[in-house]
């Protein structure tokens, strides 16, 4: 059954904080393989004019992607997760994302739509530090295969 395009709008509470650490920033730039100083070594990030290492580009995915599980588990909009792809992923940001951030998570639904049989739907993430600061926005789309056509 399509999904209902009433739920455009609604938005989810914000997530409990998630501490971003040195060791996390780490470990994302080494599955990525990314060597950039940047991201491991505190005194090259300061070089650069940041407080702290930072963060690659797509690390805020781990806590974006955690926050649209509220979207994707809400049963009244009846998404078959089993069908979904990820089609998607674009971030707009403030600044970096620093070790030593505390961020949370606020999931919007930003369109739902159909075409050639499936359902798309973009989830907005708005991500803060616990001071409110706005860090980042994530676009997420998501796409149900076949299932508009129901």
């Amino acid at each position: 059954m399509p999904l209902d395009p009433s739920f455009i709008g609604r938005s989810y509470p914000p997530t409990a904080p998630y501490e971003v650490g040195r060791e996390k920033i780490r470990e994302f730039a080494d599955a990525i393989g990314d060597a950039n100083p940047a991201f491991r070594d505190p005194e090259a990030a300061k070089a650069l004019g940041h407080p702290d290492v930072v963060a690659p580009p797509t690390f805020p995915f781990l806590i974006t992607y955690r926050a649209a599980g509220q979207v994707v588990e809400d049963p009244e909009l009846g998404l078959d997760f089993t069908r979904v792809v990820h089609g998607d992923q674009k971030f707009t940001y403030t600044r970096p994302v620093r070790a030593g951030d505390r961020l949370a998570v606020t999931v919007t639904i930003d369109a739902i739509k159909s075409m050639v049989g499936n359902d798309i739907l973009t989830v907005r993430g708005e991500v803060h530090e616990a001071s409110g600061e706005h860090v980042v926005t994530a676009l997420m789309t998501l796409v149900a295969r076949g299932t508009a056509g129901e």
